[in-house]
């Protein structure tokens, strides 16, 4: 699995610590591997800004220590470190409960007083064995436990939840099909035990998914859904610090339903195309979905099982302009494709009339900064193709045409909504987060 599935993300978080550590990478996964590797401390998170490319390296997470907003920056926390259940016995809890069932504060960990412990941090360096909190070093049956600050009692148990009693029932309509885009069961806690959001309420996370604008979603209550095409169900937290978190939602067994949509032509943006065209409209062949060469990439078939990626087939698993796929050429990425049109009435109109579409000429520079530039570039000024704004892949991404709504966030087109030097975009490269755009300040004679 990819290594950022180890940790959960909030957006627009600063998060106040004592022990980091500085790096520059390219990319998340990347600053997730120093976090990995990290040796002078316990690394629990690690920020990221989009815009600098920097990385930093923390001891501590956003229950351990006070948050600030924060343009342009990710926070990462490792997912172990967030737990308040424990899975099985619990040797992996690494949770912040420290009192006892009965409600005694634990002793710490690394002190002899008032007990002499056995189990000590330098004798089980990898048992998470900081502070007073509750841990299971030696795989007690009877889970997570703790010297106990009462002279009378050595160590007692600790009063940890289950993750698996997390999960409300699990009976008919518990289970997911494909990414649970069809998921219509009551699960409302996330995988780490926080209760989920209602979606008809704006706190304490703002966001657009609101019933109207979805009416097919289901958003209903505060369940669990997938609404935007996520890896699994999800839902917004009612913890301040954590804007959203996926659910643990089991797989069916049984095969999912047949829609009867599979379609061998382009109806609408092309998802439910199943057809086999594998070339782009300009002529390459298409990589196949289950290989990571020449170009790497997250649209695996295991991990989207509905979304028909067989062989190199092109298709449109995330609501793209229409089918496209990733090239074998190297220099070139991805590419739309061209597929037929079902309707062929409008086929054949288009085909009566061979006068090219006039496309209105939009001053292609912009004034200022260019926040009113509106213009259709869509390349960057190192000739990188722009992501769409809508689009989460391949980065993820709060510049949403739901949160700037005044800022045109249109198709992929160059624009400047968060007040930059410049119009700017996304990049369609994994390694190049976003640049600034191929464009010139219009020459308006103010200007040497």
């Amino acid at each position: 699995g990819d290594i950022l599935d180890d940790y959960i993300r909030t957006d627009g978080v600063w998060i106040l610590v004592r022990n980091k550590e500085f790096y520059k990478t390219n990319s998340e996964k990347e600053c997730a591997e120093k976090c990995e590797a990290e040796r002078n401390f316990t690394c629990r998170a690690f920020l990221f800004t989009k815009k600098k490319l920097q990385c930093l390296t923390l001891s501590e997470n956003a229950k351990m220590t006070l948050t600030f907003p924060s343009t342009d920056t990710v926070l990462y926390e490792k997912r172990i470190y967030l737990m308040q259940c424990k899975r099985g016995i619990g040797t992996d809890y690494r949770g912040t409960e420290a009192k006892t069932q009965r409600g005694i504060p634990c002793q710490k960990w690394a002190e002899k007083i008032p007990h002499k412990p056995n189990y000590t941090p330098e004798k089980h360096p990898n048992a998470g064995l900081e502070e007073n909190y509750c841990r299971n070093p030696d795989a007690d049956e009877r889970g997570p436990w703790c010297y106990t600050t009462d002279p009378a009692k050595r160590f007692d148990y600790c009063a940890i939840p289950d993750c698996e009693d997390q999960v409300m029932h699990t009976g008919e309509g518990e289970c997911m099909h494909c990414n649970g885009e069809d998921y219509h069961g009551e699960v409302s806690r996330t995988e780490s035990g926080l209760e989920c959001q209602r979606w008809d309420v704006q706190e304490p996370h703002m966001h657009g998914f609101i019933l109207k604008h979805y009416p097919e979603k289901d958003l209903k209550m505060n369940y669990c859904r997938n609404p935007d095409g996520e890896l699994r169900p999800w839902c917004f937290t009612t913890n301040p610090n954590k804007r959203w978190e996926y659910c643990n939602i089991p797989r069916c067994t049984t095969p999912p339903p047949v829609s009867g949509l599979d379609s061998q032509c382009l109806s609408g943006k092309g998802e439910n195309y199943r057809g086999r065209i594998a070339i782009t409209e300009s002529g390459n062949a298409c990589q196949h979905w289950n290989t990571q060469f020449p170009h790497k990439h997250g649209w695996i078939p295991d991990r989207y099982p509905c979304k028909g990626l067989q062989e190199n087939y092109c298709r449109n698993p995330d609501g793209e302009k229409k089918p496209w796929c990733y090239t074998t050429n190297s220099r070139i990425r991805w590419e739309y494709c061209t597929i037929p049109p079902c309707d062929r009435t409008e086929q054949g109109i288009a085909g009566m009339n061979h006068v090219p579409v006039q496309v209105p000429l939009i001053e292609e520079c912009y004034r200022g900064k260019g926040q009113s530039y509106r213009g259709t570039t869509s390349v960057t000024a190192s000739g990188k193709n722009c992501q769409a704004w809508s689009s989460m892949f391949p980065h993820s991404h709060i510049k949403t045409p739901d949160r700037f709504p005044d800022a045109d966030l249109r198709d992929n087109y160059c624009r400047n909504p968060d007040g930059d030097s410049s119009p700017w975009c996304f990049t369609t490269d994994p390694n190049t987060i976003w640049e600034y755009c191929n464009l010139k300040r219009c020459d308006d004679h103010t200007q040497e």
